[in-house]
């Protein structure tokens, strides 16, 4: 099974680091838009399929389910259709309507939660899915991205490798939180090499990641109704929180600015970085080195985050000056 997934490897990693015009700042993002599938969340998959096989977890009979706001299990989807196995995505109302449809083309069953959690979202809803999943399919396989080490890392010998060989110094890296995978496997990568760099994690307002204030949020793919073992064993130095109007804001901010078309939790570290050094204001001579990762593209978000129509009538008039 190892042999199927060798070509899609070679469409993984190595993804660009862009310069960004910026007066205060060295700023650079990584766009993991060029990755196979269009996101970051292929790196993940791809490495916990892998590592499963070796263990023996999966074999031709496997089903292998995820809970997913989208990007994972598209990723997944992908990787057992070229193994041959049947993928099952679990998914909620939040998920946009472009990231259903490839979905529905892909998985072998998609199957969508509608009820609540204790705390108003959807994602324990869609945990206690899989679970139900998992007990009532034989020879199942739960990659569970949200605890499975595999996802850290994955991000610990690709992204985190990518970009601390990238730089030969490097002093702050903003990285957006839901999973916690990412930021676990890149924060120890960059910390071995940049001893002083400062890991700076990005969170939506309404998330329960960092404090409690859950609320409903709208964009996909940043933020969590509860903290993962993956952000508990993250290095972290400080958290900012941006609200969804600041992360549509940093969207077209990024599109007008720079010509990068990508997707909300972008936005939401762009803004990040903007706040943050407007918050600490820097001293001397020499700018510092800044990284944000670019997660996904804007192309899921077309008729969401780049839609005024959808802008208006998810925000009403707390979007008033967009």
């Amino acid at each position: 099974m190892l042999n199927r997934l060798k070509n899609l490897q070679l469409l993984i990693g190595n993804t660009p680091i862009l310069k960004l015009q910026d007066d205060t700042i060295n700023l650079f993002t990584k766009i993991e838009s060029q990755n196979y599938m269009g996101s970051v969340k292929i790196r993940a998959a791809i490495y916990i399929i892998q590592e499963a096989i070796k263990e023996n977890l999966i074999n031709k009979n496997t089903t292998v389910i995820e809970s997913s706001s989208g990007n994972m299990a598209i990723s997944l989807a992908l990787i057992c259709r070229t193994l041959g196995i049947n993928f099952i995505a679990v998914i909620d109302p939040n998920i946009n309507s472009y990231y259903e449809k490839v979905l529905r083309t892909l998985a072998y069953k998609v199957e969508k939660v509608t009820e609540r959690d204790s705390v108003g979202g959807y994602l324990s809803s869609r945990i206690k899915k899989v679970k139900e999943l998992c007990i009532n399919i034989p020879e199942s396989f739960w990659t569970n991205q949200y605890e499975n080490i595999n996802n850290a890392k994955a991000h610990y010998y690709g992204l985190g490798k990518e970009i601390s060989e990238y730089f030969d110094e490097l002093h702050y890296a903003f990285i957006g939180v839901s999973s916690g995978g990412t930021i676990s496997g890149v924060s120890k990568r960059l910390r071995e090499k940049h001893k002083g760099i400062k890991i700076i994690a990005v969170d939506s307002e309404g998330s329960s990641i960092f404090r409690n204030d859950f609320k409903k949020r709208h964009i996909p793919g940043i933020g969590s109704s509860f903290t993962t073992s993956h952000v508990k064993n993250s290095i972290i130095d400080d958290v900012v929180i941006v609200s969804e109007v600041n992360s549509i804001i940093g969207c077209k901010l990024l599109l007008e600015e720079h010509g990068i078309f990508v997707g909300g939790s972008s936005g939401t570290c762009y803004i990040a970085i903007k706040e943050y050094f407007k918050n600490n204001m820097l001293s001397g001579n020499d700018k510092p080195n800044v990284i944000f990762i670019s997660p996904d593209g804007g192309s899921p978000y077309i008729d969401t985050i780049y839609n005024e129509d959808w802008i208006n009538e998810t925000y009403m008039q707390s979007l008033i000056n967009i």
